[in-house]
């Protein structure tokens, strides 16, 4: 449900050939997405608007009928009048206040064939098929790919790239100190696994020695380095905008209650285990959760390779944490089979903290191979 954020009422949807748009019955505001824009609006004034968005200040402006965070006020030119209007980066949103929309610039139309080019309906058609096909890869360039630069790399390991990050209000200050932690702890105790992992790994059939300690312990331990570095690459892509929406207080709470509850859900499985089973991928778990239903309609980017051609795919936060939890319901098959050393139990565990989260928050309105028989999170 989108909410005006004048009057805190819901938005009406409006569909179209060109796509859809929400408005108010009251105010007669609506907003409308950076698609719809492009394909009705003068091209050059949708690019100024959004470029001026990325540079704005993210605490000024509306809350963003998707997500409720502030959107950034940019004041543009491009009409007869300068306007205020309100764009929300990271659902590709832009509020219009009565009758703002119609002084934007339309696109232009394009000039008709003159009459006496008359073409045979066969080459007609030809021509309207390349037209289409010409549509779709500008659409596709413009609403798919992200913006090229080293942060894409990971995009070559299956790892999804934020397409459209938003601004942050505050620095993400706990975020990088657990991640530092994360990774210190990792170059440390890599070269004496074999000894820490059974010592300070989470043991279901031990679970409260050393008074509990190791619940907290096995979160920073990792089995190798692409254990390490997939679970840091999700803390640090999501957990910045999570903390910043969160504040660190809440955000603590949320990790903690997220690793908690994906220890819990792993022990379920197999109370009597002696098998040790370490990561942070519970916890993170449920930043992942949080973020998807926070920031619903955010992009993310998957790079997809059919032998030596590559290709970007899009998909909205949460609909990529939906195909997310199947994965994960279906690797706790996996486990509850004993056919998988990866506690999918412990992930779905962590997001359920993030679902919990979010409902007391919200507005009103992946493992590697090792030597040692360890489980992962």
């Amino acid at each position: 449900m989108f909410q005006c954020p004048d009057c805190l009422i819901e938005l009406r949807r409006a569909k179209s050939a060109l796509g859809n748009a929400w408005g108010c019955p009251q105010c007669r505001g609506r907003v409308l997405g950076m698609a719809f824009l492009r394909r009705t609006l003068d091209k050059t004034a949708v690019n100024t608007l959004w470029q001026a968005a990325r540079e704005a200040d993210a605490t000024q402006g509306k809350a963003c009928p998707g997500c409720g965070r502030p959107m950034r006020e940019v004041t543009i030119t491009a009409a007869e009048t300068p306007l205020q209007l309100d764009v929300c980066c990271s659902c590709q949103f832009v509020w219009f206040d009565n009758l703002e929309f119609e002084q934007i610039p339309a696109a232009p139309e394009e000039a008709p064939p003159p009459e006496r080019e008359i073409l045979p309906p066969r080459a007609r058609e030809a021509l309207a098929m390349m037209q289409v096909q010409s549509i779709q890869e500008k659409l596709h360039r413009e609403d798919v790919e992200p913006n090229s630069g080293w942060w894409t790399w990971p995009a070559l390991f299956g790892l999804p790239v934020e397409m459209d990050g938003a601004a942050l209000r505050h620095l993400p200050w706990v975020t990088w100190l657990l991640g530092t932690a994360i990774l210190a702890v990792g170059i440390w105790s890599f070269p004496n696994l074999e000894t820490l992992v059974p010592a300070y790994g989470l043991i279901p059939a031990e679970v409260l020695r050393g008074d509990g300690v190791t619940l907290f312990t096995a979160f920073f331990l990792h089995g190798g380095w692409l254990h390490l570095l997939s679970n840091l690459y999700f803390l640090l892509i999501f957990g910045d905008n999570v903390e910043d929406t969160l504040g660190p207080f809440r955000y603590l709470l949320l990790l903690i209650c997220a690793t908690l509850l994906g220890h819990a859900a792993h022990i379920a499985l197999d109370p009597a285990s002696t098998v040790p089973c370490i990561g942070a991928s519970g916890g993170i778990s449920g930043i992942i959760l949080y973020y998807a239903l926070q920031f619903p309609h955010a992009r993310l980017g998957f790079l997809m390779r059919y032998h030596y051609r590559c290709q970007w795919i899009g998909l909205p936060a949460l609909a990529a944490a939906g195909l997310w939890i199947l994965l994960q319901l279906w690797g706790a098959l996996g486990q509850w089979g004993g056919f998988s050393h990866v506690s999918a139990l412990a992930h779905l565990g962590g997001a359920a903290a993030g679902l919990g989260m979010w409902l007391l928050t919200r507005s009103p309105s992946p493992a590697a191979p090792r030597s040692h028989p360890d489980r992962s999170e």
